[in-house]
């Protein structure tokens, strides 16, 4: 039997009868090795369905469980894998023999690594799974005790880090081996060595496969608890977190001096808030960067702003200038970003004290109260609550809503291009945006509005109620276009929005006790029916 293989066909076959063929084959060399016709042509298909972009499952499988068995029998040394890549010189046969299926392991850990790079994620990841699984056969059966196989992890790392396309399909399948503790020990020990420190700058596309790497091998404490979980080797004295906690504040300096695109910069202070901090030396020396992230704008400032918190209450950085740059991130755009319910619950906490001026206070209240009448639906929500809220921290802000000496103005004085907060003459307006949100066409947010003519509530409302609410439970309003397929979308939303009103909970009032028979006739029930007489 021959594999389906031929260096100039036009096609490569693939499916069920190649797999089969590759099994049979395989078969037959594990029964005898001296058949050496046999591996080559393997690994001759492996080659041509690299070269020609074709599925290439069923030699991976095949590999993997051939030199699987190899390596179990000991006909293969993992010690020596990578050891020799030409054909050996020995004179005993044996020897010989040996030294040529390493040589050809060696090759074909090599094409399994290619098959990592792959147009097709599905075939990409199982070359992942695929050296992944021979890796972790290598040090089972390494005969130096507890020896993991770093060149071969290094190996796999380096395929991962492609500098020319986002490879996180791989990084989500490594996820499931980046769980074991000697995994994560030993890419610790590598990932520094894997970052370019001369010549041109990394490309994003690096810069992004790297984030994601430290992203899958970053860990809680509570994970060096878990010593018995281990892929390869147990970790003879235990998980070195002082030897993997230098790694990683040296690896982190090495990744903040690079130029960061606006992506990038987005993931790598989600990282950094997320995982990297309780593992850094010296975080407040993270504060140049933060500061200047805040600048930024958008999502990044959003993030660096969190970072700045965490400073401050963990670490007793002082920044007078930190309202100024929250009254600043109080931009329309804010609504528009996936991190606006962080914003939110960032500035409740900064504004929490009850010791801020009252013009500071007054002017985050003014501000929203103004972008509350260009703002989402469901965000129009989340800013009457927060002004509500700030309003009872500070009673004097009732003035807002009741000024004491009373009377009309022509204008506003409020002054909204004012940058800092303490100048935009907020406490001399008045809430009147909230006053035009009475009016608003969804029952749900002129109902929110009303808490200004209404006795305001001894306690705070709870802004987690509604810090991730959506279109839907606000009842988004939605207008008729000219597009017929635009109306009929829009119209089966307003049957939505008009079934969730008519559900609504409301208050039932008992109009009479009996149903009357007639106009002036009895009714069942003694008082019902003395009433009934009047007529």
């Amino acid at each position: 039997m021959s594999l389906p293989f031929a260096p100039s066909s036009a096609q490569i076959p693939s499916g069920k009868a190649v797999s089969k063929q590759l099994k049979k084959k395989a078969a037959e060399f594990l029964a005898c090795t001296r058949a050496t016709s046999t591996l080559v042509e393997i690994l001759e298909y492996f080659k041509e369905c690299l070269a020609r972009k074709a599925p290439i499952t069923p030699c991976l499988l095949t590999l993997e469980y051939l030199f699987t068995e190899l390596i179990r029998r000991g006909d293969i040394r993992p010690a020596d894998t990578g050891a020799q890549n030409n054909v050996p010189l020995a004179k005993d046969p044996q020897t010989n023999h040996k030294q040529w299926l390493q040589a050809h392991y060696g090759e074909a850990f090599d094409m399994i690594i290619d098959g990592m790079h792959h147009e097709k994620e599905g075939e990409a990841s199982q070359a992942l799974a695929a050296a992944m699984k021979l890796l972790a056969v290598e040090s089972h059966h390494r005969p130096e005790a507890d020896q993991f196989p770093m060149a071969r992890l290094k190996q796999i790392l380096t395929a991962m880090l492609s500098t020319e396309c986002l490879n996180k399909h791989l990084f989500n399948r490594f996820l499931e081996y980046a769980s074991y503790l000697d995994v994560i020990f030993y890419c610790w020990k590598t990932v520094p060595s894997l970052v370019p420190r001369s010549g041109a700058p990394p490309s994003d596309a690096f810069k992004h496969n790297f984030l994601l790497l430290l992203d899958a091998i970053l860990f809680g404490k509570e994970k060096m608890k878990e010593a018995d979980n281990v892929l390869c080797v147990p970790l003879g004295d235990g998980f070195d977190y002082t030897l993997v906690r230098k790694q990683i504040n040296r690896t982190w300096g090495f990744v903040m001096n690079w130029q960061h695109s606006v992506a990038v910069h987005e993931q790598l202070l989600i990282l950094l808030l997320e995982k990297v901090f309780i593992h850094l030396d010296k975080p407040v020396l993270l504060t140049d960067f933060l500061m200047d992230s805040l600048d930024v704008g958008g999502t990044v400032s959003v993030l660096a702003l969190q970072g700045v918190f965490v400073l401050i209450q963990q670490h007793n950085l002082t920044y007078p200038n930190i309202y100024e740059k929250l009254y600043s991130m109080f931009e329309p755009e804010i609504f528009h970003t996936k991190f606006k319910a962080r914003l939110f619950y960032l500035a409740d906490i900064f504004l929490s004290s009850s010791h801020l001026p009252e013009g500071l206070v007054a002017a985050f209240v003014k501000r929203l109260a103004r972008l509350s009448l260009i703002a989402p639906p469901q965000d129009i929500v989340i800013i009457l609550r927060f002004i509500g809220n700030l309003i009872l921290r500070h009673p004097a802000l009732k003035r807002l809503i009741f000024h004491p000496t009373g009377g009309e103005a022509s204008s506003d004085p409020y002054v909204m291009e004012e940058r800092d907060p303490m100048k935009s003459k907020a406490l001399e307006s008045s809430l009147w945006e909230i006053a035009a949100l009475q009016n608003h066409v969804l029952p749900s947010v002129a109902s929110a509005a009303r808490f200004i003519s209404n006795p305001l509530p001894s306690v705070e409302w709870d802004l987690s109620e509604v810090l991730e609410i959506s279109e839907n439970d606000v009842s988004g309003w939605f207008f008729l276009h000219g597009d017929p397929s635009t109306n009929a979308t829009n119209f089966l939303l307003f049957l939505q929005i008009f079934h969730k009103e008519m559900m609504s909970k409301t208050q039932d009032f008992f109009v009479n006790i009996d149903r009357p028979t007639g106009m002036f006739g009895y009714c069942g029930g003694q008082v019902a029916s003395q009433c009934w007489k009047l007529f």
